[in-house]
C-alpha cells in the first residue's frame, strides 16, 4: 500500500478538529477507551461489537499504514458496556511519516471523547526472566527516537509546553490488570520499554546498549503516542508481547514473519487481559 501524506501547511489543532467533524458525522459515536493494537494483534477486533468500520484510507488528515500485519482501519464499537475505539495497525516513524503524522490519531481520539488509551506492540526481549511470548506490562520507558512528537511550537490547546512524563504509565490499570491476569490463570511480566526509530532489527551490540541503559525490551513504536496521550492528559495502559529474544540464536534467525507468529500465539491471552481491563475499569 502506498503511503498518503497529509498536507501538514494547516495547523494541527485544525487538522485534528476537521477530522474529528468528519468522524462525528459519520458515526455519532463518543467512545471511552482508545486501544492501538501492534504488529499481529488487530484480531482484537473479533471482541469488538463492531458498529462502524472506517479505513484510514477514507479518513480526511490520516496517514495509511505501510506494515504488513496492520490492517488499517479504525474501528468503532462496544466491549460490554464500555465504547471503544480501535486502531487497527498504527503508523510508525520508519515508514516515512513525522512523529506529528505518527501521532495524530492519539489527537483525533482524545477528542473524539476517549479518557483512557491501550497501547500494544511486539518487542525484543533483554531480560533473562522473558522468553518468546511473554507478556509484558510496561511501567515504564526509555525514549530514543530521533524526533520527538512534541517537538515545535506547542498548542495550548493540547497540553502544557513542558510535560511531567514521571507517570507515564496508570498504576491503577496496570494494577488492575494484574489482578485480571491473576483471576485468568495468564502470567504477565513487567518491564521498561525502549523505543528506537527501526526498522532494522538490534544488532547484537544493541541489545547490549539496551539492557545497560536499563530497559527490559526494545521496539519501534509506542513512546511517540504515549507522549502525545499524556500531554492531552490521557490515561495510558502500555503492554508488550515479546517475539524475540537477545540471544545468538534469536538474533541472527529473527524476521518481521516470525515477529507476527510470536505475536499471533500470543494474542489470544492478551486479548483476555484487554477485554477484562475495559469491562472492570
Amino acid at each position: 500500500m502506498r503511503q498518503r501524506f497529509v498536507n501538514t501547511s494547516k495547523p494541527m489543532w485544525n487538522r485534528v478538529q476537521e477530522t474529528v467533524s468528519y468522524l462525528q458525522n459519520r458515526t455519532g459515536f463518543s467512545p471511552e477507551y482508545g486501544v492501538i493494537l501492534g504488529s499481529g494483534l488487530g484480531s482484537f477486533t473479533d471482541d469488538i461489537t463492531i458498529e462502524h468500520r472506517i479505513p484510514y484510507a477514507e479518513i480526511p488528515n490520516f496517514p495509511v499504514s505501510t506494515v504488513q500485519g496492520h490492517a488499517g482501519a479504525l474501528v468503532f464499537g462496544t466491549i460490554g458496556s464500555k465504547k471503544v475505539l480501535a486502531m487497527q495497525g498504527r503508523f510508525h516513524f520508519y515508514e516515512g511519516y513525522g512523529m506529528q503524522q505518527v501521532t495524530f490519531p492519539v489527537r483525533v481520539m482524545k477528542y473524539l471523547g476517549i479518557s483512557k488509551l491501550i497501547v500494544s506492540n511486539a518487542s525484543g526481549g533483554v531480560k533473562n526472566t522473558y522468553q518468546v511470548g511473554s507478556i509484558v506490562l510496561i511501567t515504564d520507558h526509555i525514549n530514543l527516537m530521533p524526533e520527538h512528537p512534541l517537538h515545535g511550537p506547542n498548542e495550548d490547546r493540547f497540553g502544557p509546553r513542558f510535560l511531567n512524563m514521571s507517570a507515564a504509565y496508570s498504576k491503577k490499570m496496570i494494577s488492575l490488570a494484574e489482578q485480571i491476569a491473576q483471576e485468568l490463570s495468564i502470567e504477565i511480566q513487567h518491564g521498561i520499554y525502549l523505543a528506537l526509530q527501526g526498522p532494522t532489527f538490534e544488532t547484537p551490540a544493541e541489545y547490549t546498549m539496551v539492557k545497560n541503559l536499563g530497559a527490559d525490551c526494545v521496539g519501534m513504536s509506542t513512546v511517540p503516542e504515549v507522549i502525545v496521550a499524556r500531554h492531552m492528559d490521557l490515561e495510558v495502559f502500555g503492554l508488550s508481547v515479546i517475539t524475540d529474544m537477545a540471544t545468538e540464536a534469536s538474533i541472527e534467525t529473527v524476521s518481521h514473519a516470525e515477529v507476527l507468529a510470536a505475536a499471533q500465539k500470543a494474542e489470544p491471552n492478551v486479548r483476555k487481559l484487554i477485554k477484562g481491563l475495559i469491562q472492570a475499569y
